[in-house]
C-alpha cells in the first residue's frame, strides 16, 4: 500500500510539473499554444472519458469563435489566479482528482462525490426576500479547524474542489486563511458581493485559489427589490475591483417567472461579460427557506425557453453558463445526495442537497467518509436518476414523490422548522401540480431532443 501510494504521488508530481510548464509556455501565445496544451493534457489524462472530453474542447476551440474568445479571457487573468485556481480546478480536481475518487470508491465501496457545498457561517449582512437559507438559525458558525479537517479528508479521497455558501461566507473571518492553508484546492464562494472592498480584493489576489460567484436578480431595480437598496451598485463596484486585479469571478442568478427574460437577455449577458464575469450559475426559484412564494417559480413554458436560450448563450457568448435544473441532460440526472455533491450547513448538519433540508448526520460527530455512507445518501443514489427524462432530474420540483419516499424510508429529520412543508400540505400539493404541468412540456421536449440525436447519429454513421 505504501509503495503504491508513493508511486501515485510520483506520477501526480510528474503530471503537475509537465502541465505547469505547458501552462507557462502557453502564456506566450495562447491562440497558437492552447491546442498544444490540450494535446499534452490528453496524453496525460488517465481516463478515456477525460481524453474524449479534452478532444471535444479542442474541436470546439478550433470551430467556435466564442469558445476561443472565452479561453483567451481565462489567459488574461492574473498569473497567480491561473497558477492556483485554474490549475487546481483543471488538474487537481478533474484530471487527477476524479480518478482518485473512483479508485477510493472501488476499494471502499463508498461513492465519492466530485465536490461538496459548505456553509461556514449562517450569519449574513443582508436579509434577502425568499432566501433559500433564510430559516436556518443565524448564530451558527463552523470552527476553522473543523473546516481544515474536512479539506484534508476531502483531498485524501480525491476531492479538490470545495464550494462555500451561507449565510454570507465573507462574514466568516477565516475564509482567506482557509484557502491559504490549502493552496492545492480550488474554492468557489456564493456571495452577495457587498463585503468585497479593495482590501479583500487584494487578499483574494494574494491567495489566488478562491473565486466569488456574486448573486444578482437582474438589473438594479430587480436586484435591489430583493436584496435591499444600494446592493446592485455595491456589487458593480466589487466586480470592477476584481476585474482590475485579474481575478476570476462569476455570477449566481436566481430565475423567477418575473426576471427570466431580463437575466437571459442579450443586453444583460453582454453586460456581465463586460464587467468581467467568467461563469454563471442559474438557479430556478424553489419555494423553500424564508417565506416561500410558489407563484415565483418559472412556468413550464419559461423553463422550456431556458433550455434553448442557455444553450444558445453557451455556444454564442464567451461565457460559461450552468443551469442547475435544466442541465440534467448533461449531468445524467440529479447531482445531489453525494452522487456529485452534498451540503453541510453552518450547524454541521449534512443534507443531500442545498434545497432538501433534511439530515441524519452531523459533520462535527463523524468523518467525511462516515457521512458519505449515510442511509440518506444511499437512498438518494439508489433512486438516481429519478426520471428517465433527464429534463426532470429533481426530486423536489420534478418528481416530488421521490423525496417523500427518501425521507420516509430513512427517517431523516428537518434541519429547520418549516422544511417539511415541501413534503405535505398546500405547498406540497402545489409542487405536485407544478411538476405535472412541467412533465407534459418536458416529455414532448425530451422526445424532440432524442429524435434529433437519433437523426444525427444516422447521418454520421457510414
Amino acid at each position: 500500500m505504501a509503495i503504491r501510494a508513493h508511486l501515485d504521488w510520483a506520477k501526480n508530481y510528474v503530471v503537475e510539473q509537465v502541465l505547469r510548464e505547458a501552462l507557462n509556455y502557453m502564456d506566450r501565445n495562447p491562440e497558437e499554444n492552447f491546442p498544444k496544451l490540450l494535446q499534452v493534457a490528453r496524453l496525460l489524462a488517465r481516463q478515456e472519458g477525460h481524453k474524449r472530453q479534452i478532444q471535444q474542447v479542442l474541436e470546439a476551440y478550433r470551430q467556435n469563435p466564442s469558445i476561443r474568445a472565452y479561453v483567451h479571457r481565462l489567459f488574461d487573468l492574473h498569473p497567480n489566479v491561473k497558477q492556483r485556481l485554474i490549475f487546481n480546478w483543471f488538474v487537481h480536481a478533474m484530471l487527477l482528482g476524479i480518478p482518485k475518487q473512483q479508485q477510493v470508491a472501488k476499494e471502499t465501496g463508498v461513492h465519492i462525490p466530485n465536490f461538496f457545498l459548505l456553509d461556514p457561517t449562517s450569519a449574513c449582512n443582508l436579509r434577502c426576500q425568499g432566501c433559500w437559507a433564510g430559516e436556518y438559525e443565524k448564530h451558527h458558525s463552523l470552527d476553522l479547524e473543523l473546516v481544515d479537517r474536512l479539506c484534508r479528508e476531502a483531498k485524501e479521497v480525491g476531492i479538490y474542489w470545495l464550494v462555500l455558501s451561507g449565510g454570507e461566507p465573507f462574514c466568516w473571518p477565516h475564509l482567506v486563511e482557509m484557502a491559504a492553508r490549502h493552496p492545492d484546492m480550488a474554492f468557489m464562494v456564493y456571495t452577495n458581493g457587498t463585503l468585497i472592498d479593495e482590501k479583500m480584493a487584494d487578499q483574494l489576489l494574494e491567495v489566488g485559489n478562491l473565486s466569488p460567484a456574486i448573486s444578482l436578480e437582474g438589473w438594479r431595480e430587480a436586484t435591489d427589490a430583493r436584496r435591499g437598496p444600494g446592493v446592485f451598485d455595491k456589487v458593480m463596484r466589487a466586480m470592477d475591483l476584481m476585474r482590475e486585479r485579474g481575478l476570476a469571478f462569476g455570477a449566481s442568478l436566481t430565475i423567477t417567472r418575473h426576471n427570466v427574460e431580463e437575466v437571459t437577455s442579450e443586453e444583460f449577458v453582454d453586460f456581465l461579460i463586460q464587467k468581467g464575469v467568467l461563469y454563471v450559475w442559474s438557479f430556478h426559484y424553489i419555494p423553500i427557506g424564508r417565506q416561500p412564494q410558489p407563484e415565483l417559480m418559472v412556468t413550464p413554458e419559461q423553463r422550456a425557453y431556458l433550455v434553448e436560450r442557455v444553450n444558445y448563450i453557451r455556444t454564442h457568448k464567451p461565457l460559461m453558463w450552468a443551469d442547475f435544473w435544466n442541465d440534467g441532460q448533461l449531468t445524467l440526472g440529479c447531482i445531489a445526495g453525494g452522487r456529485r455533491y452534498f451540503h453541510i450547513t453552518a450547524s454541521g448538519d449534512v443534507e443531500p442537497c442545498a434545497f432538501a433540508h433534511f439530515t441524519l448526520d452531523n459533520i462535527k460527530e463523524k468523518s467525511l467518509m462516515e457521512v458519505l455512507q449515510s442511509p440518506l445518501m444511499k437512498a438518494y443514489q439508489e433512486r438516481q436518476p429519478f426520471c428517465e427524462n433527464l429534463l426532470r432530474p429533481c426530486p423536489i420540483i420534478d418528481v416530488p414523490q421521490a423525496l417523500r419516499e427518501i425521507v420516509a424510508v430513512t427517517g431523516a429529520r428537518p434541519t429547520h422548522p418549516g422544511a417539511e412543508t415541501i413534503l405535505e400540505g398546500p405547498l406540497a400539493q402545489y409542487l405536485d401540480q407544478h411538476s405535472a404541468r412541467w412533465a407534459q412540456v418536458a416529455d414532448r421536449l425530451w422526445e424532440e431532443i432524442q429524435s434529433k440525436k437519433r437523426a444525427e447519429e444516422l447521418t454520421a454513421s457510414p
